[in-house]
Formats: C-alpha cells, structure tokens, sequence
C-alpha cells in the first residue's frame, strides 16, 4: 500500500474521512518505533478509519548547536515503512508551509513540566515541541494521536496541553521498542560508530538495574543505575542526568518513602550523540 503524499495543509484540511482518524507525529527517518506507533494507529482505527504520519523536521526544537542541519529527512524510504504499517496519508509539509510568517511569535509554553531534565538541557525544547505538536492536531483533527513512551517527558506535556487546552483527542501511548540489545530505537541512533554505540548501551543497562532494585526502595533504584553510568563515564560517556520524576508533572522525586507510579529517566551523550532513554516503575503495594 501506498500512501497518499501531501504537503498543504490546505490539502491537509480537505481530506475526507469515514470512521475514526488516527494520527502519528514524526520527524521521518522512520524506523521499527515509528512502524510500532503506525501499527497501533491501523489497529485502532480499523479498515474503515484512517491513519495520517506527518514527517516534519521541525526547527523550533533545536537549539543552538544542535543537529537541525544533519538529522536524517529520508521521506522515500519513510513513505515504504509508512504504507507497509498502514498509513493511508503522509503529511510531508516545508518549514514555510508549517511556519508562513517565520518563526511564530506565539508559542504554547511548557511551563514548570518543561523547565527540568530534558527541558533543563535543551531550553526551549519543549516549547517547540508543543507548538508544533498543537498546530498538527488542529491541521489532522484526529479522533487518537499515538505517541511512544521513549520520550516519556514530552508525553506527559502533550497529554497536559491536551488537557489544559482542550483539545479533542485522546493521546495514546505506545511502549519503547528496543534493539535486540536493549538500545531503545531513535533516528539519531545511525549517527553512532560502533564504539559509541556500545557506550550508549549502559543507558538500557542502567535502567535493567534500577529495575531490579525496586523492592529496596527509590534511592536503592537511583543509585543502580547511577553505578552503572558511572563506569560507563569512565570509558567516554558523557551523562547528563539520572533521576525519578511523577510520570504526569515530571516533578523530580527526592522522597526516599515514595509510593506509586514513577518513571526512571536517563541521559548522556555518545560521542557527539545525546541519547535517552526511561523506564516506567511502581513503588508500594502491586496496583
């Protein structure tokens, strides 16, 4: 199947539909996660619905320095693993078509949820993400957005605008899909040598640890995974950050007796790569 390729949003809007639509955000170079999130979209919708992939490299979320210039656009190999999974339309816009005055002057703001972990390292990330995140689910209009837990922060702020703003659908998370040796998938993984790539495998393997160190509490879990990102700094990795935080606000925890839903996220850099990765956990009593 191949899908229709449009790149107005005026295209965009005319699109007629029958039963639910679902859509899938991406900024292409499409890999097995996205092809799990596209999946996920088919199989909600049915055979009746529709399923919309936009592919947008979108500049409000680089900051300076950063890979705005070299990230992966690969829209003909994109447009093979869209249809495969299903999708009946791909949304393929230019920056001029996304943004006609430039750069917008008005921007949702993440707020307190954007300013920590990803959002303290990459200031104004967030701010991109949701301003672009908001233009596309008015130019989609969908019934579902689908998005992967893997980048767990910018779940919990496009689920908070959602309900902040009052948008008419529902966000649905799709679990991490891994490499069979537990790298978590993203389009920024080709950029690694194969030494770098070895070194990024101690994010995985920190989670594995704190994982298991659940039962004896959240410093127990923090300081698994610390451990092993420390040996891992020791041969090149450079590590931003390990921490817990509420899987709705992102508030770090620092509560030894916590109890509930958290999330354990990390960061580092692989050489000039900057790679994360998140674990959701449950501390207390099983649910």
């Amino acid at each position: 199947m191949t899908p229709r390729v449009i790149g107005t949003a005026a295209e965009l809007r005319s699109l007629a539909r029958a039963g639910e639509r679902a859509v899938v955000m991406t900024m292409g170079a499409l890999h097995e996660g996205h092809a799990a999130l596209v999946r996920a979209a088919r199989d909600r919708v049915g055979p009746q619905g529709q399923v919309v992939v936009t592919v947008f490299v979108n500049p409000l979320q680089f900051g300076a320095g950063e890979d705005l210039e070299r990230y992966p656009r690969t829209l003909e190999a994109d447009l093979e693993v869209a249809g495969k999974e299903g999708a009946d339309v791909v949304f393929a816009p230019s920056a001029a078509e996304v943004y006609p005055g430039g750069e917008p002057r008005v921007r949702v703001a993440a707020g307190p949820t954007g300013a920590v972990l990803e959002g303290a390292s990459r200031p104004g990330h967030f701010d991109g993400m949701l301003t672009v995140v908001a233009k596309l689910l008015h130019l989609t209009a969908p019934d579902a957005a689908f998005f992967g837990q893997k980048d767990a922060q910018q779940l919990a702020l496009v689920r908070r605008m959602v309900r902040d703003l009052d948008f008419p659908v529902e966000i649905v998370a799709v679990p991490t899909v891994r490499e069979d040796d537990g790298l978590a998938l993203s389009s920024r993984n080709r950029y690694l040598s194969g030494p770098e790539r070895a070194l990024g495998l101690a994010l995985s393997r920190a989670l594995r640890a704190g994982e298991r160190a659940v039962p004896q509490g959240p410093a127990a879990v923090l300081g698994a995974a610390r451990q092993v990102l420390d040996a891992a700094a020791e041969d090149g990795l450079d590590v931003d950050y390990a921490a817990l935080a509420d899987p709705e606000g992102f508030t770090v925890i620092t509560a030894e007796d916590w109890q509930g839903d958290a999330v354990l996220a990390v960061a580092a850099r692989a050489g000039a790569t900057r790679l994360i990765d998140n674990v959701p956990l449950h501390f207390g009593a099983e649910r």
